[in-house]
């Protein structure tokens, strides 16, 4: 095997494990819920960890920003930056999440006015949002330490506090749910005690095995105006990216609830097989940014072309195999998300544009990789500006004669066209 696909492999695989547990975990929740009889528990569950995710997402930049600056630093052998950034990516991610917990009230207004879930749901959901927003600075601090392990060439931690995090939320939430009945509620602190393990282990980790980086931490430079200076401007480029993105999901998840509680239900089942295969994807992805950060902060143009050559290679495998898979056990892997047999029913009408995923979003995921490991945050802000205007102008103009198959269709070709301009504004940019 060449040795540039045993190093996208070393990397991959663990992000591999990690990322794949993110997903299983949301269809255990689902699962969960899905056979207690009410279709009104599965789309509580959607609406409360949507609007969670979502959130999150905005300030995903405190992990792809940390990552990729911290790959071309460690290219460049600069150790007291690298420590510095961690530093700079988790202090920030606490007074974000100080900020969230200030304001919990009118973002659960505000999220669910948009939403606008039945009352049914509503309720639900509440509760959920509740219990789960005190989770906010465990996940923030998490995201940092996150991104800078990878950025690290390091993606066996991460894979490690992901399984721990995860393993405890499903046994939390499998006992709190059916040994003490409390629904929604139960997988909501499952959820909550999972996040704080995951965050304490994360900080363990780093203090047994880089603890001796304590001394390049410079905290005279810590806040330095033109370090940070430079840390918000990448982090400005991708907060605005994941606000096209978070639109594009937000108004999804709403359109779907707006055409009543079935279609919410179809449609958080299928959004479970691109989550699922995004996850999967991501792993090579985060190969591709660990990699490419480090070869371009260390200026070897060579190595970084073939990374972006091979990372595309295996990212291409990987499609394939889902689009074959979903196309062949699609059906039975949404019954054994729910027995509503109604809700299967209508979810295979809506179904090829499931299967049609994988090879839409290939481009689109691989780019990002690259693109946050060597800093090029504007190109995607570009790209997501313009897929995210062409995803609501194509919903928008056949929502009324296609109904959520408009929906679904625009799903698609936005994420194609992501990938297209991306492609496109890398060869202009860094043509070999």
């Amino acid at each position: 095997m060449n040795p540039r696909d045993r190093q996208i492999l070393h990397l991959a695989l663990p992000s591999i494990v990690s990322n794949i547990s993110v997903p299983l975990l949301g269809l255990v929740d689902v699962a969960i819920v899905g056979h207690m009889g009410d279709p009104a528990y599965i789309g509580a569950i959607s609406v409360g960890s949507m609007i969670f995710n979502l959130m999150y997402w905005v300030f995903g930049f405190l992990r792809m920003g940390t990552s990729g600056m911290t790959s071309q630093q460690l290219g460049k052998r600069a150790l007291d930056e690298v420590t510095n950034l961690l530093l700079r990516s988790v202090v920030v991610g606490l007074s974000i999440a100080a900020a969230i917990l200030l304001l919990k009230s009118p973002i659960k207004f505000l999220a669910f006015s948009i939403i606008s879930p039945d009352h049914s749901v509503a309720a639900m959901a509440g509760s959920y949002f509740e219990i789960c927003v005190w989770g906010a600075p465990a996940v923030l601090a998490l995201y940092g330490l996150t991104g800078w392990y990878i950025g690290m060439q390091n993606t066996q931690f991460p894979m490690v506090i992901s399984i721990l995090q995860n393993v405890v939320n499903i046994v939390a939430s499998l006992t709190l749910v059916y040994g003490f009945g409390l629904k929604v509620e139960g997988v909501a602190f499952g959820t909550l005690i999972a996040q704080y393990t995951g965050a304490f282990l994360a900080l363990s980790i780093w203090w047994r095995y880089y603890g001796k980086l304590r001394k390049y931490a410079n905290w005279r430079t810590l806040f330095d105006s033109e370090k940070m200076l430079g840390f918000f401007r990448v982090n400005t480029d991708i907060f605005l990216r994941t606000v096209c993105l978070v639109a594009v999901n937000l108004f999804f998840i709403s359109a779907g609830s707006r055409q009543g509680t079935m279609i919410l239900a179809v449609n958080t089942l299928l959004v479970q097989l691109y989550i699922l295969y995004s996850y999967f994807l991501d792993g090579f992805a985060f190969a591709g940014e660990a990699m490419s950060g480090k070869f371009y902060g260390a200026r070897n143009d060579s190595a970084f072309h073939e990374t972006v050559r091979r990372v595309f290679g295996w990212g291409t495998v990987v499609a394939i195999v889902f689009t074959l898979l979903y196309l062949v056990g699609g059906q039975w892997f949404l019954g054994l998300l729910t027995d509503d047999a109604e809700v299967v029913e209508m979810a295979m009408s809506y179904f090829p544009w499931a299967v049609a995923v994988p090879l839409a979003g290939l481009a689109a995921f691989v780019w990002d990789g690259v693109f946050i490991g060597i800093t090029a945050t504007r190109g995607m802000l570009v790209s997501s500006v313009i897929s995210t205007i062409c995803f609501f102008a194509i919903y928008l103009s056949l929502s009324h004669s296609m109904g959520n198959h408009a929906l679904w269709m625009a799903f698609v070709i936005y994420l194609m066209v992501r990938g297209g301009v991306q492609t496109a504004i890398f060869v202009k940019c860094h043509k070999k």
